[in-house]
């Protein structure tokens, strides 16, 4: 049996996720300075998760390399 095509993974997800498990909240508490030990681990609050945009690089034509080098 396969699995459509719809289904399978690529590269991981690429797209970002809007909810954090409580561990991701907890790390991003730490590294934000707002976790103490005393802390409980419920009732977390909001951490906002920022969208990563990567941008394409431009091709850069062979002719142009060559120029480039002398």
């Amino acid at each position: 049996m396969t699995i459509d095509k719809s289904l399978k993974v690529r590269k991981g997800v690429t797209r970002s996720r809007n909810v954090l498990t409580r561990v991701e909240r907890i790390e991003k508490l730490q590294s934000q300075d707002r976790w103490t030990d005393e802390t409980s681990p419920f009732s977390l609050p909001k951490i906002r998760v920022y969208k990563v945009v990567l941008k394409k690089k431009k091709k850069v034509k062979e002719g142009a390399e060559e120029k480039g080098k002398k």
